[in-house]
This record gives C-alpha cells, sequence and structure tokens, in this order.
C-alpha cells in the first residue's frame, strides 16, 4: 500500500514531497535575538533529510516580545543577518523547505530560560515590561502586564509585519503566526486572560478581532505564493476558557483572509490547565478543525512512530504531522519512518551514501539504485 505520510502536498506555491515538519523547538540559544552556531548546528542537522518542512523555533517580533533573553528575534538588521547565515549553510547542503514561526510572548516574557527554572526575571536579572490585552499575571507571582491601548495594538500589528518582510526577504518558504502556548495572540483569544471592555473584548468575535487584523496585515505584505498559516491553542483545557468551536469559527474566519493551514496545538495559556497527555493527544483537535472548518491543519503532540503518524493522514485526521521532541530524539525519524513504510524519502548527497538502497548488505530488499 502506497504510504500517505509520504505523499506530495501543495500549499499554495510551495510543493512538499511529504507530510512531515519539524515542529518549532525554543531552542534559548540566541544572542540578542540572533541566531548562534547552535542554531547552525540545531537547524542544519534537520535540513538533511528530517521531513518535507523545517520550521524555526519561535521568532519574536519584538525584544519585548521574547520570553528570555536567549530567545531567537527577528527585529533588527542584526537578527537577519544572523539568521540568513544559517539559512544559507542549510540550503547548501540541505533538501528541506524551511518556515518560520513568528511570535510575542504578551505576558509570558521577561522569564528565565527552562533550564533556569522558567520563572519571571527578578529585579536584578534586566526584567523588561510586559504587555497583553489586559493586566492580569499569567499567575500571582508573575510580572503584572501592561494592557496595551490603541497606539500599543498598533505598534505590535506593525512589528508582525515589519518581521514578515524580513522573513520573506530571507527566503523562506512558508509562516506562521504563534496564536497558542498561552502567547500574546493567544492571550486576546481567551476570556481568561482577555477582559477588555472596548471592541478587543467581550465575545468570541470581539476577542478574536486584533488575531484576524495581525493576519490580515501579514498576508499583504507575505508573497502571494507562499503559505501563511497560524497555530493555535484549539482548547485551554481550564474552564471558562477559549474553546474547539470557537478555534473552528476562528479558523473560517482566517481562510477567508488566506490563512493557508491551521496547526494545532492546545493549553499553555493558564496554570489551572489540565491537559490528558497520551501519544496523539491532540490529533481529535486537528481533525475537528479539519472537519468542520475545511481547512488545512497539522497535528502535534507525541506523535513519534511511523506507523501512527501514517494512519493520522490515511484517516483524514489532519494533513500533516509535525514532531519535536520525536525529532531531538532521532533527527533522521523520516529516513526510518520512509524504510518502516516501504517509502522514498530525500537525502542530503552528503549522506546519500546510508540510503538504504546502496546499502544492500544490509537492507537487502532495496535494489541499488540505477
Amino acid at each position: 500500500m502506497t504510504s500517505q505520510l509520504f505523499s506530495p502536498i501543495a500549499l499554495r506555491g510551495l510543493r512538499l514531497p511529504n507530510r512531515i515538519v519539524v515542529s518549532s523547538m525554543c531552542q534559548y540559544a540566541a544572542l540578542d535575538g540572533s541566531a548562534t552556531d547552535w542554531h547552525l548546528m540545531h537547524l542544519g542537522q534537520f535540513a538533511m533529510g528530517a521531513a518535507g518542512l523545517v520550521m524555526t523555533e519561535a521568532t519574536h517580533v519584538s525584544a519585548i516580545g521574547r520570553i528570555t533573553h536567549d530567545c531567537l528575534g527577528l527585529y533588527s538588521d542584526d537578527n537577519e543577518q544572523q539568521l540568513a547565515r544559517i539559512l544559507a549553510f542549510c540550503r547548501r547542503y540541505g533538501v528541506t523547505a524551511f518556515g518560520i514561526q513568528l511570535a510575542h510572548a504578551g505576558r509570558k516574557a521577561s522569564t528565565r530560560p527552562p533550564l533556569a527554572g522558567g520563572q519571571p526575571l527578578g529585579p536584578d536579572e534586566a526584567p523588561w515590561q510586559t504587555v497583553a490585552p489586559t493586566a492580569l499575571p499569567y499567575a500571582s507571582d508573575w510580572h503584572v502586564p501592561m494592557a496595551l491601548d490603541q497606539a500599543g495594538l498598533a505598534a505590535v500589528k506593525q512589528e508582525f509585519v515589519a518581521a514578515a518582510s524580513r522573513a520573506a526577504r530571507l527566503g523562506f518558504e512558508l509562516a506562521e503566526l504563534h496564536g497558542a502556548h498561552g502567547y500574546l495572540l493567544h492571550e486576546f483569544l481567551s476570556p481568561l486572560s482577555n477582559q477588555r471592555t472596548d471592541g478587543y473584548g467581550g465575545g468570541t468575535e470581539q476577542r478574536c478581532r486584533f488575531v484576524l487584523e495581525v493576519f490580515e496585515a501579514v498576508r499583504a505584505v507575505w508573497p502571494a505564493e507562499r503559505p501563511l498559516g497560524i497555530r493555535l491553542s484549539a482548547t485551554d483545557w481550564v474552564d471558562g476558557g477559549w474553546t474547539p468551536a470557537e478555534t473552528v469559527w476562528l479558523a473560517r474566519s482566517l481562510a477567508e483572509l488566506g490563512c493557508d493551514f491551521v496547526d494545532v496545538s492546545s493549553g499553555g495559556l493558564d496554570p489551572r490547565q489540565q491537559i490528558p497527555l497520551g501519544p496523539g493527544y491532540q490529533v481529535p483537535l486537528a481533525e475537528q478543525v479539519r472537519r468542520e472548518a475545511g481547512i488545512p491543519t497539522w497535528a502535534v503532540g507525541m506523535i513519534t512512530e511511523a506507523e501512527q503518524a501514517e494512519a493520522i493522514i490515511r484517516n483524514g485526521q489532519a494533513d500533516l504531522v509535525a514532531l519535536a521532541r520525536g525529532m531531538m530524539f532521532n533527527p533522521r525519524w523520516a529516513w526510518h519512518a520512509a524504510e518502516a513504510l516501504g517509502a522514498e524519502t530525500a537525502y542530503s548527497p552528503m549522506y546519500r551514501r546510508c540510503e538504504p538502497a546502496r546499502w544492500p548488505q544490509v537492507f537487502p530488499r532495496r535494489r541499488q539504485p540505477a
């Protein structure tokens, strides 16, 4: 049976040879927002053939939009130049397309990296004023954010536009906005974090307004032939929070503005969340959005096995699967999945000698290519 996981898919002018995505993974290894040699290694290993598409980590649109001092950004010329260096290396030796995730951490900014505890920066750690829809902290011992006024909303929107323009200039083939995991755009969506009384708060449509405005502004500067999508938390996993039904409504509205896909995740907004963790635990959310909104979706979250990923695509639960920890554990995941499913996938010319068809002593069922 022909593998559906290794079947091609087209998103606008981008044709991917398979349905596998290396998901965004924050690395906390940047310097003033600029990529370093760590990113050369981290992204370079996946460029060798880990998937059809490799996503950068959350790439922040402003310095105060970073989660930590060590987070990647795309708001300065140096940020752009250093990321260009990484991409040039990956394109020289690699065989994958590259996408960028544009993000603003909102009230979850100004923290220490996870390996240092992940808590808010102290007074002697160069903290900064965080911003949010409403002056409500993530938790009682977190920084109290400043509620964005009209000028602040306009400034953040322009920061997304400027970062998208830089990303387009860098040649990223795809982009997505980060509207999940409790960061700024997600904060506008959820009634738990958005208690505004102006046109950006209240019912579902009002809470979605800023996200729709940002998406529309970015779509206007993002090249028409390149896909643009969004990552959404489909549920807060907290009573009274953002719901899957609202996610479907937003996905439909985004599709009308030219959104090409929804990368369906969940949670991250409220420490009271109760997430039913397990293999593929978010796949039903991706399936619901795909079915009810009629938009391509990515499934993400504890997808680790080739047969599991194949079933998700074959059963129509999502259009692509995105792996993060699975890729860290095995950066050659796609190669091994292709072998397990009897499919072919791309190898970097530098590593082609290890392709199973060229190693018949170990893979006897494979024939030497002509």
